[in-house]
């Protein structure tokens, strides 16, 4: 308890999978959070699960009108800012080659998932300056690291969200902000979004037999590494990537 006291923290797309246990699980270590989502009903969920210190705000991270809103609503009922799990992304259709993929599905998976985050640190690195300092962790994949011919533009939007986090990671560090920015790195998790590219059981033995370790991903896996990187316990880790994929990448 207490690894994150006091601290406000907002998680975007917190209405469900890893941002919804990331949420609970900042909150059950002390922390504000700020659960923002799309699926308003899925958000306001997430903060009935949490109890106490939490509340709901809708949210399209694509949109900047958005990310101005929020924060600037932070900053006047919470006072500060000290960490962004900057969470809200999607999958698009699956399979989705290069080839068969259309420039609407390509625009909006980077607009959510690239963009997004853009946006999401361009707003939250000046109000954590005027906090004193804190941390970004950027929602990235193990499809960051491979290839993925059957999520072409899934691939390719989490490859840019590695990249950019540490752009802004050592930026941060060279003009002296006190914001830390990072990177995680799921594998195969049993979301509602990993479930939807396992369809059948057939499908779920497959992919289990090529994962190390013998078993999925859990979300709560992937919130203790958000939780690390948020608390102060990380405080020399910047411009990194956590990767938490029972053992994939090692292969």
């Amino acid at each position: 308890m207490g690894r994150v006291a006091d601290k406000v923290v907002l998680v975007t797309g917190a209405g469900s999978g890893i941002g919804r246990a990331t949420a609970k699980l900042l909150a059950a270590e002390g922390a504000i959070v700020i659960v923002s989502d799309i699926n308003a009903a899925g958000g306001q969920e997430t903060v009935q699960q949490i109890g106490g210190k939490a509340r709901f705000e809708e949210h399209d991270t694509s949109h900047e009108d958005d990310w101005k809103r929020i924060v600037e609503g932070i900053l006047e009922r919470e006072g500060k800012l000290n960490g962004l799990a900057n969470n809200a992304g999607i999958s698009g259709p699956y399979p989705a080659t290069f080839e068969t993929e259309t420039l609407e599905q390509w625009r909006r998976m980077l607009s959510v998932n690239v963009e997004g985050v853009f946006l999401g640190c361009k707003h939250a690195v000046p109000a954590m300056r005027q906090s004193g300092g804190g941390s970004i962790v950027n929602t990235s994949s193990l499809a960051a690291f491979l290839a993925t011919p059957d999520l072409s533009a899934y691939g390719a939007s989490k490859g840019a969200v590695r990249q950019f986090t540490k752009t802004v990671a050592i930026d941060c560090a060279r003009k002296g902000y006190k914001v830390r920015c990072n990177s995680v790195h799921p594998g195969v998790i049993m979301t509602p979004m990993g479930e939807s590219v396992l369809p059948s059981d057939k499908a779920r033995d497959r992919m289990k037999k090529r994962i190390p370790i013998g078993d999925f991903g859990q979300p709560e896996d992937i919130a203790y590494g958000i939780l690390y990187l948020i608390s102060d316990e990380s405080r020399f880790v910047t411009g990194t990537e956590l990767v938490i994929d029972g053992g994939m990448n090692a292969i």
